[in-house]
């Protein structure tokens, strides 16, 4: 960050993911789901839904 340097990370471990960035783009099957800082991510309903199911 103290550089100004972007990069493109594809990670499935969100807690790792969450710690290195700033910024978050969530894809569930190809398709933007979500998008925002870790905290916004980690209170997205649809995020949630993606990763621990869908109620039935």
């Amino acid at each position: 960050r103290e550089k100004g340097v972007t990069f493109f990370l594809i990670e499935h471990n969100m807690n790792f993911a969450m710690e290195l960035c700033n910024r978050l783009y969530v894809l569930d099957y190809g398709q933007l789901i979500a998008e925002g800082s870790p905290e916004e991510i980690q209170d997205d309903y649809k995020v949630i839904e993606a990763y621990f199911g869908r109620e039935g």
